[in-house]
């Protein structure tokens, strides 16, 4: 097909773009905007309600952890501003760099004294009392290298090597390093978040569908090869079987939700929190937003995520169109990232999915988990900066 012609074509406005001028407020987006802070306010209301002990005595650890939560929005905010003030331009250049900055905050946390293990896990950095897990760092930065790498490829993605072997050696490194920690949650939601990329880039189908394949064999023997990941697949299936060792986390969630029925319990009537259901704050926060606000809060929280995705899909289209390939691929990478983690949340916590523990984009407590999100999202305000309309059809 002629370059010339399909360019032509590809920068010609519709109604569906002209029709979503009218969402664009203050610089942004404004439905982007909207779903944002209702996330991260409903968030932060349930992570109170979820940290609420069960004896007035222990108020003063309860206000703490909604303090340090507060901080790290703050902080995100501020991330959030410094992203969307980036130039795409200088965010792909560095795209290499930023890449291997991760992978070497990776490999360190492997140098014996270096990372903090917490749970059998060396996930954590200490910097000033402060704790930081590189892995959340890698999400970002491995969505802007495979956003430039598929940009610059654009013409030879039909190709193998290029289309699929070049990518899978990547990302099998970085799912390497993370399995060593072991993180198998976030290597699942990159790789897949790094699939999507490559088929909503243009890789041939057939290549797309071998490279899945081999990616899920792949993930199976993983999970096989590690007895603990075994029980809990097991446990998935049948929680009642061992109610009190593996299936524990699944069961207390469920009848979290299950409580809660349609309209909850109330804010801070949940009683799944106290001590019945570990890590309520975070891994199920979820299970106490349906015990508390019922299927309604769910579905609320599910519709949230669904018009951010829609948002992000029509800036990302914009950018294509108007020939901005790698930010078109960054707001893809990054809609697609956050909609997997929220999917696997929500999916353990309704027993849809094997337990894992992932954070609830946005909303779960957690300084690094939130940090990365605000960030992400500041990325994605910088292509809708950059691409957006300007009054009387100017960018």
């Amino acid at each position: 097909m002629n370059v010339a012609r399909t360019m032509s074509r590809d920068r010609t406005p519709d109604k569906t773009l002209q029709a979503g001028r009218a969402t664009h407020t203050g610089g942004y987006d404004s439905l982007l905007v909207i779903c944002v802070v209702a996330l991260i306010s409903l968030g932060t209301v349930m992570v109170f309600s979820a940290t609420i002990p069960s004896d007035s005595m222990s108020l003063t650890t309860n206000y703490g952890q909604l303090i340090k939560h507060l901080v790290h929005v703050a902080l995100g905010l501020v991330l959030m501003y410094i992203a969307a003030s980036m130039k795409m331009s200088w965010l792909q250049n560095a795209s290499r760099i930023l890449l291997l900055v991760g992978l070497l905050m990776l490999i360190l946390l492997l140098v014996p004294g270096v990372g903090i293990e917490v749970n059998g896990s060396l996930r954590w950095f200490s910097v000033g009392g402060i704790r930081f897990q590189p892995s959340e760092f890698m999400k970002i930065a491995s969505i802007i290298y495979f956003a430039d790498y598929l940009a610059r490829k654009k013409d030879d993605l039909h190709l193998f090597k290029v289309g699929i072997i070049n990518v899978g050696l990547v990302v099998g490194v970085i799912g390497l390093l993370l399995l060593l920690e072991p993180d198998f949650g976030t290597t699942v939601v990159i790789t897949a978040t790094v699939a999507a990329m490559m088929f909503l880039s243009g890789v041939r189908f057939w290549h797309f569908i071998v490279s899945v394949s081999v990616a899920a064999g792949l993930m199976a023997l993983i999970m096989w090869m590690e007895p603990y990941r075994v029980a809990r697949l097991l446990s998935y299936r049948d929680p009642w079987a061992d109610p009190f060792g593996t299936g524990f986390q699944l069961i207390q969630a469920l009848i979290a939700i299950g409580r809660g029925e349609w309209f909850g319990t109330g804010l801070g009537g949940s009683i799944q929190k106290l001590f019945y259901l570990p890590h309520a704050g975070n891994d199920f926060l979820i299970a106490i937003v349906g015990e508390e606000l019922g299927a309604v809060g769910i579905f609320t929280v599910l519709a949230l995520f669904s018009v951010f995705l829609y948002r992000v899909f029509y800036i990302s289209r914009r950018a294509l169109r108007l020939g901005h390939r790698f930010s078109a691929f960054l707001a893809q990478g990054i809609g697609m990232l956050m909609a997997f983690q929220a999917a696997v949340h929500i999916g353990v916590n309704t027993g849809l999915l094997p337990t894992k523990g992932l954070t609830l984009p946005l909303m779960s407590y957690g300084g690094s988990s939130m940090l990365s999100c605000m960030a992400a999202v500041g990325l994605l305000f910088a292509v809708d900066r950059e691409t957006r309309p300007r009054p009387g059809g100017r960018r």
